[in-house]
């Protein structure tokens, strides 16, 4: 077990930019959000907490990526901004997510009001859950797992005919397994960054 723990210097130098228009929103900020930006770096906060990891499979482990650091994020050519008329992320539930309504219901409203604090500034919208079968997914059984999984490109296609006009993107979400194409033997999630889909479970 290995335990990833970044000083406060770290996590300053990878937070705070000194790009001019990032100095600028920070010098915009309200004594609340101040505060907030003032505490993450402590190394009592629970904002920054140590990264644990649990065996050689973990996916940090096996699937080492070079670091981004949030300069580097904002300078990004490709990355997508809201705007005035596209400023909602909607989400799409398939399928049931739990054994009730009551459950599914329960869940999507925990994770819209996470998507509201973490994308601070947007509306998140929900839409009414669909069946499986309203997705005309292709679909197959794990022949390791012998799960259901459904094809996470068509479920892409689907949402991107659902999008609506204001959206910035729409993500659907689904308990049952993913899977890319057929030499795969699943996926967490696909999203397509040019249309504005994303797919999870």
């Amino acid at each position: 077990m290995q335990i990833v723990r970044h000083s406060q210097q770290t996590l300053k130098r990878a937070l705070i930019s000194k790009n001019p228009v990032l100095v600028s929103q920070y010098e915009k900020l309200d004594a609340g959000e101040q505060r907030l930006m003032n505490e993450a770096f402590q190394p009592a906060s629970d904002l920054f907490g140590p990264i644990t990891l649990h065996s050689q499979s973990d996916w940090i482990t096996s699937h080492p990526e070079a670091p981004q650091d949030f300069e580097q994020f904002f300078s990004d050519p490709y990355r997508k901004i809201p705007s005035p008329d596209k400023h909602s992320i909607y989400i799409q539930s398939i399928g049931s997510l739990g054994n009730t309504r009551i459950i599914s219901e329960e869940y999507i409203k925990w994770l819209q009001g996470y998507c509201k604090a973490y994308f601070y500034g947007l509306r998140v919208k929900l839409l009414e859950p669909v069946p499986v079968s309203a997705t005309k997914c292709s679909f197959r059984v794990n022949e390791n797992t012998q799960n259901l999984q459904i094809h996470a490109g068509d479920i892409l296609k689907f949402l991107k005919k659902k999008k609506p006009e204001d959206a910035f993107c729409i993500v659907g979400i689904t308990m049952i397994d993913l899977y890319p194409r057929d030499s795969w033997n699943f996926v967490f999630g696909q999203a397509s960054l040019t249309d504005g889909t994303g797919a999870v479970d």
